[in-house]
Order: structure tokens, then sequence, then C-alpha cells
């Protein structure tokens, strides 16, 4: 159960003719790939919800705090992907460095992140659409506006994006450098758009209070007491107050979700032992600055208990007598959506192609189209039980369960990271987190200190499916595993 694949091992996989990739992109690209993922929904629909239940104008603190979170985990996984340079990101690192079990389960959790994600980002975009086409007084009707919307079951919008996106990457669409910039250039146009239209119409008492009081949660406890802790033993979770603002940072954390599905494309990109860092921390910093700004700017324009949850950005300017800037906002977000929910699909692709290539998974999963050349099997499965996901499940609860599992990979990359320091010290690194075991420790701590900020139910339902994973493990992966049938010395 905690046999490892030497990284050796691992590079000579990805150089087998059936199951190699091709290698073009640079730092550049990764940069632009980081920032095209991780400005998504975080940015353009959870600031209002955070903002109007658990931090009001705090919210830029909020999202300084997960950027720090990130920034300990993102220096963790530049030393992983520059050292261990495969597809599968957190799970061929931690096949590399803790074993095979520990491999499995995380990649049984990304496989959630990633499912989940693209279902959020599906929702966020669906409500953009919809704020786009109440610019021109066309309307949905009420039931098929999902179920964040008031009398809404189905979202159809969601639900028929994911499923355009599954045929796209069936029929094997590569999104090249240069489009992927142009997206970039037009999400990034947009943030900037809010950031300075916006600073025109702040109005200075939206601030106060900046960190509202807690509310005492109903049934006894104490406001500083966690979500998690909150739950079990009975009792309303704090909104607002200083907790409030680790509760935000526990949810708009999902807005940083990105730098980890860059670590996926190492294996495709040309000089990986360089140029992944300078992705993964490049693109993270140039995100943390923009949301930092777009949550002080959007809390100023309007009090956060008036923000909308659907589309929080647009509603903003339309509250100003704006619509126009609302309109841009729409579709710049509605495009920039796309792209995520795209790129997290393809992301998911590659864990499960790593996987499956280990033999964790059924072989079923790795033959490709013979005429797209595309993995086309888990793509379409995973695309409609995505989609039906998307249509009818809130934003609200699966946007906390794909955090906890994201953070839960940290936590397993940070201590990959120890382990490998430890076992392989001849291994060549072009890129050393700094301050072992320190940093790995800190970024541990801080990991689980948000995921103890999340709510018991996500606990609850992120327990389930581990034990799932587990059961699935022992009843078909580690008897088909690849590296347990032929050894641990076997040349495959």
């Amino acid at each position: 159960m905690f046999r490892t694949k030497t990284v050796e091992q691992s590079i000579r996989d990805t150089e087998e003719p059936e199951h190699a990739l091709r290698k073009s992109l640079s730092a550049w690209d990764l940069t632009v790939f980081g920032v095209g993922v991780i400005i998504g929904t975080g940015i353009f629909v959870l600031t209002g919800k955070v903002a109007k239940e658990n931090a009001g104008p705090a919210t830029a603190l909020a999202f300084v705090a997960a950027g720090i979170v990130c920034a300990l985990a993102a220096l963790c996984y530049a030393e992983f992907a520059s050292t261990v340079p495969v597809a599968g990101s957190a799970y061929t690192f931690a096949y590399a460095s803790i074993g095979e079990l520990p491999a499995w389960i995380i990649g049984w959790d990304l496989v959630l992140e990633f499912a989940l994600g693209t279902a959020v980002v599906a929702v966020g975009w669906s409500g953009y659409v919809r704020s786009l086409m109440d610019n021109v007084d066309w309307h949905l009707p009420a039931a098929l506006q999902g179920p964040d919307a008031p009398g809404g079951t189905f979202d159809v919008l969601a639900f028929l994006l994911v499923l355009v996106l599954t045929v796209v990457l069936v029929l094997g669409m590569k999104l090249s450098a240069r489009i992927t910039a142009v997206v970039v250039a037009i999400k990034v146009t947009v943030v900037m758009i809010v950031i300075v239209a916006g600073l025109f119409f702040i109005v200075g008492d939206n601030y106060k209070p900046f960190i509202p009081p807690a509310v005492t949660p109903e049934g006894g406890g104490s406001s500083w007491d966690s979500p998690l802790v909150q739950t079990i033993f009975g009792y309303e979770p704090t909104n607002f107050g200083v907790m409030g603002i680790f509760t935000a940072a526990s949810v708009v954390f999902f807005a940083f979700i990105g730098f980890d599905v860059v670590a996926t494309a190492a294996e495709e990109t040309k000089l990986p032992q360089r140029d992944m860092p300078r992705g993964i921390l490049g693109s993270l910093l140039i995100c943390t600055v923009l949301y930092v700004a777009v949550a002080l700017v959007v809390t100023g324009m309007q009090h956060y208990s008036e923000l909308s949850v659907s589309a929080p950005l647009a509603d903003a300017f339309k509250a100003a007598g704006h619509p126009f800037y609302a309109g841009v906002i729409s579709f710049g977000a509605a495009v920039g959506l796309t792209t995520v929910c795209l790129i997290l699909l393809l992301g998911q692709t590659r864990v499960f192609f790593a996987m499956s290539r280990d033999g964790l998974l059924p072989r079923f999963f790795s033959i490709t189209h013979p005429r797209f050349k595309t993995p086309y099997r888990p793509t379409i499965l995973l695309g409609v039980v995505i989609a039906i996901v998307a249509g009818f499940t809130s934003i609200n609860e699966l946007a906390t369960l794909v955090n906890i599992g994201t953070l839960f990979a940290f936590v397993v990359v940070a201590v990959g990271v120890m382990v490998l320091r430890r076992t392989r010290p001849d291994l060549p690194r072009a890129f050393r987190t700094p301050w072992v075991p320190v940093l790995p420790i800190l970024s541990i701590a801080a990991s689980f200190w948000l995921m103890l900020n999340l709510p018991g139910e996500t606990w609850f339902r992120f327990a389930v499916w581990m034990a799932i994973g587990v059961v699935v493990y022992f009843l078909y992966g580690r008897g088909h595993s690849r590296l347990g049938r032929e050894g641990q010395d076997a040349r495959y």
C-alpha cells in the first residue's frame, strides 16, 4: 500500500510513444495559463457571497489570508513540479514520495476537486449569462434558473455549457498559447475595469464597519469557535467578526484554485525545472493583488448587505446606475468562466490519464479515440455526470466541498516534500522549497486551519467520498496496480 514509484520510473513512462505528450509550454505560457484558470468564479461570484454572509468589507483581508496559505503550498508544488515533471499533479507527487495508497487517495480527491470545480464554474457562468440576458430583457423560466435563483430547480445553462465543452474536448480542440493569452487579456481587462471604474463610485460609509461585529452563535458557544466546532456542538456558525474573516478565507480560497492545475501541465512544459516554479508563483502573485483590489472596490461601491450572490460585480454597477459597465463585466466573466470550465475539465482528464496509466483505474480510461486521439471515454462519462451536478446543485454547497479537497491536496504535497527530501536527497532539484521542514509544516498548519473553518457538513461529505475511494482502491486499484503486478523494479 505504501510502495512508491520512483521519479526515474515516472519519467520513463512519459517517454512511451502511446503516452507521450507534446512539450510546448514556456514560463510565459504557464503564467498566462495560471492566471486564466485562477481568475474565475472566485472573483466574479464568491466575492459577493462571503462579503454578504461572512466578512463584509474585510473580504479583502480574507483574500490576503487565503493567498498566504496558497503561497506556502505553491512553494511546495514548485519543487515537486520541477523535480517530477509528470502529468497528474499531487497524485504523481504522492506516488513518488509517500506511497500508492496515499497517491490513490489524493487522486480520488483531485477527481472530486476538478469535477465539482467545473460544476461551480458552470453555475457561476450561468449567473453572468442570465445577467446579460436581463440587460436585453430576456428571461428564462424561473424553474430553469438553478437552485440559487428564487423558485429555481434546474440550471439549464450550466448543464448545457458542460455538455458543449465535453463535446469540444472529445473532438480534440487545443487551446493554443495565443488563444489563451487573448482570453486572459479579456478577463484581466474586465478586472481592471472593475477596479478603475469602480473607484469613482466608492462611498466611504460602505466600509463602516470594516470588520462587522461577530454574530453570537445560536445555542451557545463562543463567536471564536470555528464552523466545524460549532456544527459538532449543535449551534449556528459564526458570521462576521475576526472568525468571519477566516470563514470567508476558507470559502474564497476557491478563487485561488488554479495554480495546482498548472502543475498538471508539467509533462507538457519545455523546461519544467525552470519554468514550472515561475508559472506557479507568478500567476498566484498577480491574482492575489487583483483579488484584493476588486474586493475593496466592490464593497466600497455597494454595502456588503446589499451585494448579490450570483453576479456581485455586475449587479454592483447596476445598483450604481451604470448598466453599461455591468454588461461589459458580464460579457468578460462569461467568456473567462467558459475557459476556466474547459481547463478544469482538461485537468481532470490528465489525472485520470495518469491514474489509468498506473493501472489504479481501469485501462478503459487510457484508451484514446482512434481519430481524435483524445481520452473520449472518461471525458464523456465525467462530462455528463458534472453537467447533471451543475444543473441541480447550489453553488454554496459545491464551493466548500471543492475547497476542502484542495486543502487536503496541499497537506499531502507538503508532507511529500519533506519525505522526498529525506528519502531521495540525491535528486537534482532545480527549485528547492525554502526552510524545509519549517515552511511545509506551516503550509500543513495553515491548510488545516482553513479546513477547520469549513462547515461540519462539508467534512462529512468529504469523509464519505474518501471512504468510497478507499473501498474502490482495495476492491480494484490494489490488485490492478502495474507497480504491484510487476514488482518494485518493474520496467515498463
